[in-house]
């Protein structure tokens, strides 16, 4: 019958050292995922509110509604740092451009201290005038 070899007493702890040198790296990299899909989620959303604002301006002048129709279409973002602008070329038939911008801010800490405050995504939604 074979005998286990006997573990020798230095190699004991090695797994945890071991561990506790590659935890925080690990733990950067899972925030860091986590703020990439925030970000990602916000873009999404940043461009669904160009679309509505451009299809808002297509049928009404009134900037005020323009920047409603595009701030509640993306009601996940903080509507005090959405950034509505609307540009106009001509009459009915002729394009008109809405454009958000929107200052995202890093929620999750780590990742804020690491790479910065944060990122400015903008779209932009073209839609033809109906009015004019």
């Amino acid at each position: 019958m074979r005998r286990r070899p006997e573990p020798l007493g230095r190699e004991r702890g090695s797994a945890v050292v071991e561990f506790a040198l590659v935890l925080p790296l690990v733990l950067i990299l899972v925030l860091g995922l986590v703020q990439v899909g925030l970000v990602a989620r916000d873009r999404l959303l940043v461009e669904a509110a160009a679309r509505a604002g451009a299809r808002a301006a297509a049928v009404q002048d009134d900037p005020a509604a323009i920047a409603a129709a595009a701030t509640a279409a993306a009601a996940g973002l903080d509507a005090g740092l959405v950034q509505v602008t609307t540009v106009r070329t001509g009459s009915r038939g002729d394009p008109v451009t809405v454009r958000v911008d929107y200052r995202d801010v890093f929620r999750v800490p780590l990742v804020e201290w690491l790479v910065g405050s944060g990122v400015t995504l903008s779209a932009s939604g073209v839609e033809r005038q109906e009015f004019g």
